[in-house]
């Protein structure tokens, strides 16, 4: 097994090639799929390297223009010179089947990959100073990254680039809207890829702004979600859920009676029994939530690889993630005092860069320190978030939370959430004012 060569088709290779050198409308095919990298040939790269940029710029593949590109670029002599250009068109009738001789190359590419990832997944099992859950994560990664195509180097030239990113303009490759006008006239929305913060104290609603976030995600866009609660339980996080479908104007058509989120608390504590026509009531919720695409985690253990393993795993079975949430990430640090601002600062770097690899929208939620509650006016800043310094780097967006009737209960903003952006990487600062009503855990724009 050791002494095979490794997986390749040199013919398909050169078929795919001369069919470029051929047909002016063969590489616009396969370029979208077929790589450099999977030419086992190193001359075939640069060939095909050679073909990219011509079509990049405009310019036509064919035999002639490719040679003296190649040429001018000190290329020609080391990929064969003329001859070897010539050969390709001459052993080539058509470019017909150049899509399924693409997917060969393709296929091949990927299993030389495999068997690479392969001989790295031993020499790490060997390794035995590594954590045996870090070793697993990478190993995982390896496979995933095989599986979803992805090149080894994500170096590309900038006409590369520049095609693909007009490609996306085109192809209309969404930011998802938050599902909230005048926060998305800050944001944008919330596009793959990213990380966003929401921070605040304590009771200023920060659970409920998850959670309302995550159903427009679902109900808006059609879209999974995942949402990992380190500090309420599945059903604690179920029942909020209930409520908010209660009041949801997606379905005031189903006859729906709204139900406050404390209800079936102050139900299962004894105190006040639910009604038949309330359960009839909760029996229509439940089938409603039933069929919503939301995943709900609440391992109070659970690290960034585990998170990662589970976004894997929905996402090679939905293709797609609309939202990933976590509640929340103080809770997923080390408690160890004199490295806690180091711990926090790692899982923040592990998150930002799982939402990049893994190319979801990542909504976390964060606690800021207690210096806000010694001064005059209580509206957060920058400096009040927990472990601000590294939080700050590597958030795409922060935004805080503040509801000034929690610090003045006679204040003319009543039910009044004010989410404070405080960081837009790709947007505006600024601060969008919504409607926050307690007793249903809801929120919702002033215009409704």
């Amino acid at each position: 097994m050791i002494d095979q060569m490794p997986p390749a088709n040199i013919e398909a290779e050169e078929a795919v090639l001369g069919g470029i050198l051929l047909d002016p409308q063969a590489i616009v095919r396969v370029r979208s799929h077929l790589i450099p990298e999977a030419f086992y040939i190193k001359a075939h790269q640069e060939i095909y390297d050679a073909a990219l940029e011509l079509d990049n710029q405009g310019k036509p593949t064919d035999l002639l223009t490719i040679i003296s590109w190649l040429d001018d670029h000190n290329l020609l002599i080391r990929v064969g010179g003329r001859n070897k250009l010539a050969s390709l068109v001459d052993r080539t009738v058509s470019a017909v089947n150049i899509d399924f001789l693409a997917d060969l190359i393709m296929e091949k590419y990927r299993r030389r990959q495999l068997i690479r990832a392969g001989n790295e997944i031993v020499q790490l099992g060997y390794q035995t100073e590594i954590d045996l859950p870090q070793i697993l994560d990478s190993s995982e990664q390896k496979i995933f990254q095989i599986f979803n195509q992805r090149l080894c180097s994500n170096t590309e030239h900038n006409s590369a680039i520049a095609v693909a990113a007009y490609e996306e303009i085109e192809n209309v490759n969404p930011i998802y809207s938050t599902g909230f006008n005048q926060l998305d006239k800050l944001i944008v929305g919330f596009e793959p890829g990213t990380l966003t913060l929401i921070a605040g104290r304590p009771s200023m609603g920060k659970s409920a702004i998850s959670l309302s976030l995550a159903l427009k995600m679902i109900l808006s866009h059609s879209l999974p979600v995942i949402f990992f609660s380190l500090e309420m339980t599945k059903k604690q996080l179920e029942y909020r859920l209930w409520s908010l479908i209660s009041i949801a104007s997606d379905y005031k058509n189903c006859d729906l009676v709204p139900i406050q989120s404390d209800r079936i608390r102050r139900h299962r504590a004894l105190s006040e029994s639910l009604a038949d026509w309330e359960l009839s009531n909760i029996n229509k919720i439940v089938n409603i939530a039933s069929n919503l695409p939301l995943y709900i985690s609440d391992s109070r253990e659970i690290k960034v690889s585990d998170i990662a393993h589970e976004c894997r795993q929905i996402k090679t079975k939905k293709g797609k993630i609309g939202l990933v949430v976590i509640d929340y990430l103080q809770m997923m640090a080390e408690d160890s005092s004199a490295n806690r601002s180091y711990e926090l600062g790692s899982v923040a770097r592990e998150l930002y860069k799982m939402a990049g690899d893994l190319d979801v929208p990542l909504l976390a939620l964060s606690q800021i320190n207690r210096a806000v509650e010694s001064r005059p006016v209580k509206r957060p800043i920058m400096s009040d978030l927990s472990q601000s310094g590294i939080l700050e780097m590597v958030a795409d967006n922060i935004i805080f939370a503040y509801r000034d009737e929690y610090y003045n209960p006679n204040t003319s903003d009543q039910k009044i959430l004010e989410l404070i952006v405080a960081k837009a990487r790709h947007g505006e600062t600024g601060t969008a004012t919504v409607l926050f009503d307690k007793s249903f855990g809801a929120i919702a724009s002033l215009a409704e």
